[in-house]
């Protein structure tokens, strides 16, 4: 049976580039294999993204309060007995990590950061701290913060919490994936997203971006009813992309490149399932046995990893993007035990069992990937009747072998005296505030200048050129893009 131009279309899905943000599904999110850039390297980089707005003052607690009040504004804040999610000292007794550097109160993760380990033995999060392995980087934000999920969410995957850049709608990687310098065209797929469509961190116009929940289903659409076509609707497809690839419109030729990298990449990817599990059966087992969305996501990004390092061929993705959601707290949140805990332990048990695999993968593997953890806001600092509410300032995760580990950035000041009318914790770029916030987009900026190897350029533009006029205690007009460890000095990523 023959198939017009038009079904031919509407059963593949086919959308131009310009569609990326809204689309789903593998046609909707162009893809293919990525040349190798010379500002990444041989290295990787995976977003996890906490979606929900996590609440930061139950992530990293203070314990006590040293040269401050820390610990004695938290119990006020936070309450015991039915319905608190307070945590007491002793429940932080074994996630101890490194003091504020501002007040020097001793700090520590959610209990949840220890990781159940459910059929691994690999234990969590904070086993990886321990290594040195974890740069937890405090009071995270940005200026007039936004308690939408959707606006806020917006603001961290723009980079651009004033909106006053003319980027439009695209997002901080994505802009770096298109800008020249790292050589990436139509006809490759630097960064693949597990996920049913494009994260907004990803969106651009230059290159492709492959979204896909399971390399084991991602294939060419071909209709099981009418398989006599198959051939067919291959040929169509390849001449239609190599027509509009050749075309001197550049949104045209991008559609035509990305259709072509799409039926290449489809040939490609969906074999590293099976051999992965064929060459990787003890991690295989330790992900299924964490039963978990985020153990199933980055198991994915390991058969991704897995495939490039053994030299697969047409597999050269660099940068990954994987999430888990739940974090929306209004209510049940718990302490030591409850929801907030179980959220804190899928993530950092995933992390775990995926970071020990890329060690076993390949010798010195861990050291060329890097984890960055964020989340839209945190929550309100006083918990409500069993949760907590949209809140500001909230902490950030770098993980990795090449990651200097410890605490950067000051706690938020939780003095009631200090806090807005909700209350939420203010952001401030103060020299003189001793609970002076990290701007989010200055990890993004290191991240930039030390794992890509890029100036931020283009990426996030000159600060005091959006910023002019602004008061700088306010607003974020001196960019810190050389973030490095409070204690011995050293940069965020070590050589």
């Amino acid at each position: 049976m023959a198939i017009t131009r038009r079904q031919f279309l509407k059963r593949s899905g086919l959308v131009t580039a310009g569609g990326l943000a809204g689309s789903t599904g593998m046609f909707g999110n162009p893809l293919v294999k990525t040349a190798m850039a010379e500002t990444i390297g041989d290295r990787y980089f995976v977003i996890l993204y906490l979606d929900g707005g996590n609440d930061g003052l139950n992530t990293v607690t203070p314990v006590d309060n040293q040269g401050g009040t820390l610990r004695t504004n938290y119990e006020g804040w936070r309450n015991t007995g039915s319905g608190g999610i307070r945590l007491s000292p002793g429940e932080l007794a074994a996630t101890g990590i490194d003091p504020d550097p501002n007040t020097g109160a001793n700090l520590a993760l959610h209990p949840g950061f220890i990781g159940s380990g459910i059929g691994t033995g690999e234990g969590g999060l904070k086993a990886l701290y321990d290594l040195g392995k974890v740069a937890v980087i405090q009071g995270c934000g940005y200026p007039n913060q936004d308690l939408s999920h959707a606006t806020s969410g917006r603001i961290w995957e723009s980079a651009d919490p004033l909106g006053s850049s003319g980027y439009g709608n695209t997002g901080w990687v994505g802009r770096y994936l298109a800008d020249p310098s790292t050589m990436y065209g139509a006809l490759d797929i630097p960064a693949i997203n597990i996920n049913s469509s494009i994260a907004p961190e990803y969106v651009q116009n230059g290159t492709s971006v492959v979204a896909i929940n399971r390399l084991r289903n991602f294939g060419f659409p071909f209709d099981p009813d009418y398989e006599d076509d198959d051939a067919a609707k291959e040929m169509a497809f390849l001449e239609l992309h190599a027509e509009s690839l050749a075309s001197s419109q550049p949104t045209v030729e991008l559609t035509g490149g990305a259709g072509t990298a799409t039926f290449n990449a489809s040939q490609s990817y969906p074999a590293l399932h099976t051999m992965y599990e064929a060459d990787r059966p003890v991690f295989n087992q330790k992900y299924t046995a964490l039963d978990t969305s985020t153990a199933r996501d980055l198991r994915e990004v390991a058969k991704i990893i897995y495939g490039s390092v053994t030299g697969e061929p047409n597999i050269d993705a660099r940068h990954f993007w994987v999430d888990n959601g739940g974090y929306d707290t209004h209510g049940d949140q718990g302490g030591a035990v409850g929801r907030h805990r179980d959220l804190h332990d899928e993530v950092a048990s995933a992390v775990k069992v995926f970071y020990d695999d890329l060690a076993d993968m390949d010798p010195g593997l861990e050291d060329k990937v890097t984890i960055l953890i964020w989340s839209e806001f945190s929550r309100r600092i006083q918990q409500n009747s069993n949760g907590t509410d949209h809140g500001s300032q909230g902490p950030m995760f770098l993980i990795g072998g090449k990651v200097n580990g410890g605490v950067y950035g000051n706690h938020p000041n939780i003095d009631p005296n200090a806090v807005d009318s909700r209350p939420n914790t203010i952001y401030s770029q103060d020299v003189a505030d001793d609970f002076r916030s990290t701007d989010f987009r200055d990890v993004y900026g290191t991240v930039l200048k030390h794992w890509f190897n890029m100036p931020h350029g283009t990426i996030l533009p000159n600060v005091l050129t959006l910023d002019a006029g602004m008061d700088p205690t306010l607003y974020w007009t001196v960019e810190n893009f050389d973030l490095t460890h409070p204690v011995n000095a050293n940069p965020l990523f070590l050589p």
